[in-house]
């Protein structure tokens, strides 16, 4: 029971999980505790607001899936679908001739086969998303902000779906894949604000001189993702790249595409045009491609150090602009004075849940003084912990993503069983007797470890905690620093000195205390640094870092000089339509024209019966208008040709009903002068070609003003 809750505290998503008894298995043995169905009323109730194993779908593939038909079990796809790609908001079948089989880790049976995208998909990517870039930055930064209020609503409709899909291809619990998407969705939420963080900033810097920054998008970006979260990783991109202005091709892991596949299914319903969205899928070949291609100008990673490493050096080698996140080794010190329960039941969850295959996943207890001896206890709770099929109820941690990663975790085990630590509990071996043939490796706790050994140098990436004893927090602190990783790190205990001591010295981008997974809401960034951030840590994912990475900073020096401003009074004359007159003394205007400047009108034709409508809200400017509401002394004059009429409609008319009638039942009225803001010449000269024709005479006089 504690275990349950433990692991609850630590992921959202698994507060609706189902309780069941206590498991409890020896640590001699390699077997781990096998799921029980639920024993009450209130864990029926709970797995059924999970929709864990509501609507059962026959076998298919996510691609075939939709809101309300997807899978639910582990059992056999009948009929495996390929995976497309996803070109102009279209999903597209692949032409390659190279393809990738995709496994359920539960079971090993096979899901659907991921192509390698051929030369011309790729480029047909980059293209859709070069074609699209143009509009889709003019597009209003609040129609962009209704499309991704849409997405966000797109994915909590789907949201079991989602997780189905990750429950199947990467071997989540359901639950845990829940949280996956949870993550995910609250960057896009937070995105739908992002128009408050793309304002530009403005000072005068001299006189008549001022200097103002502006925000504009990059152009075609990228984002390549990782296996460990299917939906969390492409939402940490397609939120903030979109709702900046970009256009994105994304290459989701090949291991398990189809959540990203659905996200794509997502934004074409809630209103992305064609082309602002593209997948493409493949391995070396693809990311090869990205890097490569000159008119991508952003690329965004997530994932091992490797290839972390290499994309980040490629990508910078050719211009672009990288952000990748890379490696962990995630500490966490544990002091005699914390809250001990507290404490070890937020390790235990920490440590094995997603069966450890999280870049902020607790690899590494620091057990300060006499804390050592707490580690039993741990033990103790990570036995309780259900492994099992992601659709099983009851299950806490599912296999490892494929039988190269259970062999790699397992050589580490063994390594450091040889170097002389104490395997305190094995989970090599373990096989829940419903899924004998999936990537299964259980709990497994390594005490009495040393920094030399291969367990702690190494990153393990899966469910296996090793532990170190230090006499003293000092000791600890430099541990912690001396390790060359810097995702995050921990500290349990109740004193408040000794935290802030911890939090000031300790070198990792995010801190805990007395939270094991410190992993920031999407209003802060995540933070990493050293060798778990390419670039040592400058171009962090999501928040404000994310922003400044999607966006280029233009900055523009004016200068205005007051002396220049004309104010020479309006002539009479008419003068060609392409001849403008500029004022700024709208007063001395009106008297020229012989109008009462105080009472601003609309001179209409000569009276006669008739009306002819002439729509102005296509040719005026909103501020404009807004202005005339304010300044009743400012307006828009239209006079007939001599000038005689008699007819006044008040300015306020024009301003509510944005149409003007003139009386007119002998032909076309023209009018002889009109009064523009600036910026609008060119709109009222189309209209007035469009409605009295190109070898008319018209005068305009533009009322120029610094405000507009």
């Amino acid at each position: 029971m504690a275990a349950r809750r433990l692991l609850a505290r630590n992921f959202p998503a698994l507060t609706s999980r189902t309780t069941v008894g206590p498991r409890v298995a020896s640590f001699s043995t390699r077997t781990m505790a096998s799921a029980k169905p639920p024993v009450s009323r209130v864990a029926t109730r709970r797995l059924h607001q999970t929709a864990q194993h509501l609507k059962p779908a026959a076998a298919t593939t996510t691609a075939a899936s939709t809101v309300d038909s997807y899978i639910t079990t582990h059992d056999a796809v009948a009929e495996p679908l390929d995976t497309q790609n996803f070109l102009d908001n279209q999903f597209v079948p692949s032409a390659a001739t190279k393809w990738i089989d995709l496994h359920d880790p539960a079971t090993n049976n096979l899901v659907t086969r991921v192509p390698q995208s051929t030369d011309a998909e790729l480029k047909a990517a980059v293209d859709s998303a070069e074609k699209a870039f143009p509009a889709w930055r003019a597009t209003s930064l609040l129609h962009r902000q209704q499309v991704m209020f849409k997405f966000t609503a797109l994915i909590r409709e789907h949201w079991d779906r989602l997780a189905a899909s990750i429950v199947l291809e990467q071997g989540k619990t359901f639950a845990d894949a829940k949280g996956d998407v949870l993550r995910g969705l609250q960057v896009a939420e937070t995105a739908c604000g992002i128009t408050t963080q793309l304002t530009g900033e403005v000072m005068e810097v001299s006189k008549d001189m001022e200097t103002r920054t502006y925000r504009e998008p990059l152009g075609v970006t990228a984002a390549i993702c990782p296996f460990n979260f299917p939906a969390m990783i492409p939402l940490w991109s397609i939120p903030i790249a979109t709702a900046t202005g970009n256009t994105l091709v994304i290459k989701p892991s090949e291991r398990d595409p189809g959540a990203c596949m659905i996200l794509a299914e997502l934004c074409e319903k809630a209103g992305f045009p064609p082309g602002v969205v593209n997948i493409v899928h493949g391995a070396a070949k693809t990311v090869d491609f990205i890097l490569d291609e000159p008119r991508i100008k952003a690329v965004s990673f997530v994932g091992s150090n490797k290839a972390g490493e290499y994309i980040y050096s490629r990508a910078s080698a050719n211009g672009k602009r990288c952000q990748a996140n890379l490696g962990a080794k995630n500490h966490a010190a544990v002091l005699p004075d914390c809250n001990k329960n507290h404490a070890l039941n937020a390790i235990a969850g920490a440590a094995f849940g997603a069966a450890g295959q999280r870049c902020m996943a607790l690899s590494t207890l620091v057990m300060v003084g006499e804390t050592k001896d707490w580690i039993p206890e741990i033990a103790e709770r990570a036995k309780a912990l259900s492994v099992n099929g992601g659709f099983e109820p009851g299950a806490d941690l599912g296999p490892v993503i494929s039988p190269e990663s259970k062999k790699r975790i397992e050589g580490l085990i063994a390594s450091a069983e040889e170097e002389g630590a104490t395997i305190l509990l094995d989970g090599r071996g373990y096989k829940p007797e419903k899924y004998p043939n999936g990537n299964w490796v259980g709990p497994t706790i390594i005490s009495n470890v040393k920094p030399h050994m291969k367990c702690y140098t190494e990153e393990i990436f899966g469910p296996v905690l090793v532990c170190l004893n230090v006499e003293t927090v000092d000791d600890a602190i430099n541990l912690i620093n001396a390790n060359e990783y810097g995702n995050g790190t921990a500290i349990f205990t109740r004193s408040g000195p000794t935290a802030e001591r911890f939090r000031s010295e300790i070198e990792a981008g995010q801190v805990g205390i007395n939270v094991p997974l410190p992993v920031p809401l999407p209003m802060f960034s995540f933070t990493g640094n050293k060798r778990s951030v390419a670039g040592g840590g400058a171009s962090t994912f999501y928040g404000k870092p994310g922003i400044n990475f999607y966006t280029q900073t233009k900055t523009v020096t004016s200068l205005w000089r007051h002396e220049d401003a004309l104010a020479q009074k309006a002539s009479k004359g008419l003068i060609n339509v392409n001849e403008v007159e500029r004022t700024l003394n709208y007063v001395d205007a009106c008297k020229d024209l012989e109008l009462d400047p105080h009472h601003p009108i609309v001179k209409l034709g000569d009276g006669r019966p008739g009306f002819r409508e002439l729509k102005l809200h296509q040719v005026m400017d909103v501020r404009w208008l807004q202005a005339m509401e304010k300044e009743a002394t400012r307006g828009c004059i239209l006079a007939n040709e001599t000038g005689t009429g008699k007819t006044l409609t008040s300015l306020a008319y024009l301003i509510q009903g944005c149409t003007l009638r003139a009386r007119n039942p002998h032909g076309p009225w023209r009018p002889s002068l009109i009064l523009v803001p600036p910026g609008m010449i060119g709109n009222w000269i189309d209209e007035y070609r469009q409605a009295w024709g190109y070898d008319s005479n018209v005068r305009l006089l533009l009322y120029c003003s610094r405000r507009f």
